[in-house]
């Protein structure tokens, strides 16, 4: 059992502490932070009214599984900063279940029914993960984020909580 509670200032370590490399934050982030993480960078973007962010919690021994974050805009709802913290445990469904807790959290709470999220191309598990919830690419949105030298492309994701919830 898993479930969302507020993420709350004394979590900012484990959070930091999990993102190890540059590329780990562009991955979990997108370029709003600049590594390494800092308690200030977190404050800044929480500080904003319109993001709610959570942990990611196991019922049974109230450890910190993962980070996820919504954000409203445009009467829209969306998904970001999604991370399973110890690699170990990707790939085992928590990413679903935490992305079903979301959409839940917001059927329940807010009156925004289109959400969209950003992944990497080549986050093929992530990717995944979000096409089993319900997700499905939007073609016609890209973003392209230059990182180390590289070139990396993040599809957009979109989805209708009212068609989901049926």
């Amino acid at each position: 059992m898993i479930h969302l509670e507020k993420f709350e200032k004394q979590y900012y370590s484990e959070l930091i502490d999990s993102i190890k490399n540059a590329k780990d934050l562009m991955q979990f982030a997108g370029p709003e932070f600049v590594f390494p993480l800092t308690e200030e960078q977190i404050d800044k973007t929480l500080s904003d009214e319109n993001r709610i962010a959570f942990r990611l919690v196991n019922v049974s021994g109230e450890s910190t599984l993962g980070h996820c974050e919504i954000y409203f805009k445009d009467d829209s709802a969306k998904l970001g900063r999604i991370l399973i913290m110890d690699k170990n445990q990707r790939g085992k469904g928590i990413g679903e279940q935490m992305v079903i807790l979301l959409l839940e959290y917001i059927l329940k709470n807010r009156k925004e029914r289109n959400v969209e999220l950003n992944v990497f191309d080549f986050n093929i598990g992530a990717i995944k993960c979000y096409e089993k919830v319900g997700f499905t690419i939007n073609p016609d949105k890209k973003l392209i984020r230059e990182v180390d030298g590289e070139t990396w492309t993040a599809l957009n994701m979109v989805l209708n909580l009212e068609e989901w919830k049926n």
